[in-house]
């Protein structure tokens, strides 16, 4: 089965399972694991902040920064077809009684224009109050598109400007910085919190990681234990996060290089709509005319291709480590058979 869902499904390979076999634990909650404060300070060190603290997942991760950056009656500006927005479970509401403004973009990338306008006036005491403005980089549901640095520094800007604050939903930072060179504490400055993802691109089973100034991270540490997100000897997969980060992330281009030839390959069919030009990392989503995109889906599955909506109208295939070149060949031949049916 070539499995294209998600650059989630992939599975450790012995060299990561020793890595975590052979990890030195202690009791993360009393902050004695040396395996997890290893890689909290690689990261941080990676991304030039003050500190870093180790969560389970990306959601935690996101909603921890929002949180520490805000109070109850805050709101949050996002991009409308952002992860915070769509895949969250509501969780700002319930967790930080935040409310999110969505704003329209081109490629997940906001106008500075709109975003100006969705700042709400201080005066305005019966609005919410704005306080963070959230970027995703890169973007999930635009194929993932990389936010340019222009739209960054712009974005940056308009905060300080209205005193506001920054996060990066940085899932995918990782694959941001292979595709466009730019390294990643360059990124960084730009953002009070950052989160980033191990269990995606990076292949470890589970863990993202969030980074800000030390006195945040202290917050997010005691907010983390609040939500039952305090573990014990998770340098265990702190040591998968680690190999990850220093084996795998010099492979993404690969990925990039296996999306765009799927890509292409799927551009050349009849009665498909694709954007070539947002096949900027390991992504590609596709609508296909005139097909129920459920029999789609499970025809692919029949032939042995796994692949997944991408939005209510669309396709996604995701590349990632464990497919290869030959997969991909074979995932385009299966598209081909059936979209064209």
């Amino acid at each position: 089965m070539i499995d294209l869902r998600s650059d989630t499904v992939t599975k450790p390979g012995q060299a990561m399972r020793k890595a975590m076999y052979e990890a030195e634990v202690g009791d993360d909650v009393y902050r004695e694991d040396p395996t997890v404060i290893e890689l909290e300070e690689f990261i941080a060190a990676l991304f030039s902040k003050e500190a870093a603290l180790f969560v389970s997942s990306g959601v935690m991760g996101n909603q921890l920064c929002l949180n520490i950056l805000t109070q109850p009656h805050d709101e949050v500006i996002c991009e409308k077809e952002s992860h915070i927005f769509h895949y969250e479970s509501g969780s700002p509401a319930a967790l930080s009684g935040l409310q999110l403004y969505p704003v329209a973009g081109q490629h997940g990338v906001m106008d500075i224009a709109d975003v100006r306008q969705a700042i709400r006036p201080l005066e305005a005491y019966y609005m919410p109050r704005t306080q963070v403005i959230a970027i995703e980089n890169t973007h999930n549901r635009a194929s993932g598109a990389i936010q340019p640095m222009s739209s960054i520094k712009e974005i940056k800007a308009l905060a300080d400007e209205y005193n506001l604050r920054t996060h990066l939903d940085g899932a995918r930072i990782w694959n941001a910085s292979a595709a466009t060179g730019i390294p990643l504490f360059e990124y960084a400055p730009y953002f009070d919190t950052i989160s980033a993802c191990f269990s995606k691109g990076l292949g470890a089973p589970a863990g993202s990681i969030i980074l800000g100034s030390k006195a945040m991270i202290e917050e997010a540490f005691r907010i983390r234990k609040s939500w039952g997100g305090g573990m014990r000897q998770i340098g265990i997969l702190a040591a998968a996060a680690l190999f990850a980060v220093k084996n795998n992330f010099g492979k993404l281009k690969e990925d990039h290089e296996k999306a765009r030839m799927l890509a292409e390959k799927i551009a050349s069919l009849p009665d498909v709509i694709i954007d070539l030009d947002t096949i900027q990392t390991n992504m590609v989503i596709f609508e296909p005319r005139n097909k129920d995109l459920k029999k789609v889906i499970s025809a692919c599955e029949e032939k042995g291709l796994r692949i997944s909506m991408g939005t209510t109208t669309a396709l996604r295939a995701v590349t990632h480590l464990d497919v290869s070149f030959e997969d991909i060949e074979t995932a385009g031949q299966i598209l081909e058979e059936i979209l064209t049916k």
